[in-house]
């Protein structure tokens, strides 16, 4: 098993324009952080020197051209592109978008190679990332399509947790996305995930209905009962200790949620909009169901405060705390799963 140190943590520069490189920064300044492990900034060395200037950071910067150059217990950063950038903080630039995404592609082949462990992304523009080379909405997309998994968001800050049924899908085409197919595929990615990454021998899974009082036994829309409740039912049925559908409305503010090593929502709205009101700016970013590790923080560019130095690093340093610690529990899980006493040992 790797040396915290050793743990190299491949990281995507984000949008240069928005807060990216700002929490990229203030999370390695804390030297304690190069004990954890090693980070690798997909970028150009150049580029984020001159971010750092404007910053007033005194992190230093060790520049590479390839993985195999890197010093275990600096801070990286390996030249994925050699021209220079113009930066203006706050701006959306089609350029900078393409940018962004070589430095995402670079990193992912990386992390599909094993050249990096992990791979912790800053948060880009998806509106100026569209290229013919990149036809994706999202970082997410693109991790399932080359990482060859059920991809699933899952939000995460310690014991609140929360998984989506649909993700970037517009409103009016959710409940044509909800089949039983699917919901089957989302809870058994979550299940999984719960007992490999998270260290759960039997997860208790909560379901919010996709209508107001969970559709009040069809009164409010059908999609409960016809859809929904069958899938749950022969889930429970198969070994896996999922609940509900629950009305969305009052689960979190009632402290439901609690009973619950998971909450997993129809549609984004409905699941971000109270994680992110009790996460307090500390909530992750987890592509779960992907064979390799994927984090982020849990918010955007916010190109209004870029390059003003005031950007809060909080989301962004648990997102590499947890990237972490999935890696450790992911090699934990293997390892027990290779010697059943083992597993019976730690029940």
């Amino acid at each position: 098993m790797k040396k915290a140190e050793n743990i190299i943590v491949g990281i995507s520069i984000g949008d240069l324009n928005g807060i990216g490189s700002e929490v990229i920064l203030k999370t390695f300044e804390d030297t304690r952080m190069l004990e954890l492990c090693t980070p690798v900034i997909f970028a150009n060395v150049k580029i984020v020197s001159f971010i750092k200037r404007n910053l007033n950071s005194e992190v230093a910067l060790h520049g590479i051209d390839r993985i195999d150059q890197l010093i275990k217990g600096k801070i990286n950063v390996l030249n994925v592109w050699r021209e220079g950038v113009d930066i203006n903080f706050g701006q959306n630039d089609e350029t900078v978008g393409k940018y962004a995404i070589k430095s995402f592609m670079a990193a992912t082949a990386a992390l599909k190679d094993g050249l990096v462990d992990v791979l912790v992304t800053a948060p880009i523009n998806k509106y100026n990332i569209q290229s013919d080379e990149f036809k994706f909405p999202g970082h997410t997309d693109y991790l399932d399509k080359e990482l060859s998994g059920d991809a699933l968001m899952f939000m995460v800050q310690d014991n609140l947790r929360v998984g989506l049924l649909t993700d970037h899908v517009p409103v009016n085409d959710v409940a044509k996305h909800l089949t039983e197919k699917l919901i089957t595929q989302k809870i058994e990615t979550i299940n999984l995930s719960l007992k490999q990454d998270f260290k759960i021998n039997k997860p208790k899974i909560a379901v919010l209905g996709l209508n107001p009082h969970a559709g009040d036994s069809g009164i409010i829309g059908n999609e409960e009962e016809t859809v929904i409740k069958p899938t749950i039912k022969k889930l429970f049925e198969k070994g896996i200790f999922v609940f509900g559908p629950y009305p969305a409305d009052g689960f979190f503010g009632s402290g439901q949620y609690e009973k619950f090593d998971v909450v997993i929502a129809s549609y984004h709205d409905q699941g971000l909009i109270p994680f992110k009101t009790l996460s307090f700016g500390l909530g992750v970013n987890y592509t779960a169901g992907l064979n390799k590790i994927r984090t982020s923080p849990d918010h955007g560019t916010a190109y209004e405060i870029a390059g003003k130095g005031v950007a809060d690093f909080g989301s962004f340093k648990e997102a590499v705390y947890l990237a972490l610690d999935i890696f450790h529990a992911r090699n934990e899980y293997v390892e027990l799963t290779k010697d059943p006493l083992k597993t019976k040992e730690k029940k």
